[in-house]
């Protein structure tokens, strides 16, 4: 969101605020009252801000220039980046919103109460919310798709790959922090290390999207991370495993997946939160294919969820029929072979 300069809406502002009538009750109280809503809001999106801000965890270290100079600088001079964690530079900037907003209200009301003075709670009332969202942070934390990351480039900062010759880099204090190639070379190989851990999703977050796309699911990815100490992996909510998730699945190459997890040692007997086994799974969503391959585990066609069903109850509760039959099918068949 573009906010315009400010320049343009402040000096018409005060030249508007000085031709308000100070001595009249009306005007004084309605501004009060403008003045009073605008900074509780102000206060409230300043506190969300800051919380947020307490809760970046990135220690990521980025190069935050200086601020700009109003009369420029020497063209031939290094330009000087300050080395600081971008958890801590985040903290900082949002408790200096957060001092500097307080100071501002306790400024505008002990002038108006001890001195009358009404020009700056006009002035406030409207560049109050203009100031505030022309924060980096504000904008992240509310209209930014990145939020508070070091994606988001907040603060025009470069990370360590970025720095060019031309570039000095400073620690917090401002001493000099002697960058080498060899620095930066490490620095990007390790970037693409965490980039890459990033971007690795874990059993449980597979197993979600996985379940979430349905009978479009790309089994690949969830089957390339499982192996044999944590094919059985449940999630922390539902308590699902990757072998319910298969179960319940539509997808193409499922049952075949099934058949790869039994021999890593897929656990079919596991409930989730409901008493569900895999069988139930596939009984309740109708899947035949899936049962099929599960239907050998006859003993846990005798299983009962939390409701009492066993998964031929459920098949049939749900007018899965056929998924019934292939139970009841393996069961007659257990039967005979004894």
């Amino acid at each position: 969101m573009a906010v315009p300069n400010k320049m343009f809406i402040m000096l018409p502002v005060m030249f508007l605020a000085r031709k308000l009538d100070g001595e009249d009750p009306n005007i004084v109280f309605l501004l009060r009252v403008v003045y009073g809503v605008v900074q509780v809001i102000c206060g409230i999106v300043v506190i969300y801000t800051y919380y947020k801000a307490t809760q970046v965890k990135s220690m990521q270290m980025i190069y935050v220039p200086p601020p700009a100079m109003p009369f420029g600088v020497d063209a031939d001079a290094k330009k000087k980046y300050t080395q600081v964690p971008f958890a801590t530079h985040v903290l900082s900037q949002a408790r200096s919103m957060l001092g500097s907003t307080a100071f501002g209200i306790v400024m505008t009301v002990g002038l108006h109460l001890y001195k009358g003075m009404i020009v700056s709670l006009a002035i406030q009332s409207i560049m109050g919310p203009f100031g505030l969202f022309d924060s980096a942070l504000v904008k992240a934390v509310f209209t930014s798709q990145h939020g508070l990351t070091p994606e988001a480039k907040l603060f025009d900062e470069k990370t360590l790959v970025e720095l060019t010759d031309n570039d000095e880099v400073i620690d917090q204090q401002g001493n000099v922090v002697p960058m080498t190639r060899t620095a930066v070379k490490k620095a990007h190989a390790k970037d693409k290390v965490e980039e890459s851990k990033a971007k690795q999703k874990t059993v449980e977050e597979l197993m979600l999207d996985t379940w979430d796309a349905g009978v479009n699911a790309d089994l690949a990815a969830l089957m390339a991370e499982l192996d044999r100490k944590n094919c059985n992996t449940q999630t922390k909510e539902d308590r699902w495993t990757p072998l319910m998730v298969l179960a319940g699945l539509g997808a193409t190459g499922a049952p075949m997946a099934i058949r790869q997890l039994r021999k890593l040692g897929a656990d079919t007997s596991i409930v989730d939160v409901e008493g569900w086994t895999a069988l139930h799974w596939a009984a309740f969503h109708g899947q035949t294919e899936t049962a099929r391959e599960l239907a050998n585990e006859t003993k846990l066609l005798a299983v009962k969820d939390k409701e009492g069903n066993t998964p031929i109850d459920m098949a049939r509760k749900e007018g899965n029929e056929k998924v019934a039959e292939i139970y009841e099918k393996a069961l007659g068949e257990n039967k005979k072979s004894k």
